[in-house]
């Protein structure tokens, strides 16, 4: 099991933990894919700095 399946349990365990009534889905969607996030930074896969831009060259 590699970080990135790691972090999406880990995301969605903490939602479902953390979720009441109505909005119940829609929270543990959103914590799923803040932990898949996270999983693939940890992995490597995905270059935060690519997403959000770097320092601009003149």
């Amino acid at each position: 099991m590699n970080a990135t399946q790691t972090g999406i349990l880990a995301g969605l365990s903490l939602g479902l933990s953390a979720t009441q009534g109505f909005t119940a889905f829609l929270v543990t969607f959103a914590v799923g894919v803040v932990g898949l996030v996270i999983g693939r930074v940890v992995d490597g896969e995905l270059d935060l700095g690519d997403l959000f831009g770097r320092g601009r060259d003149k």
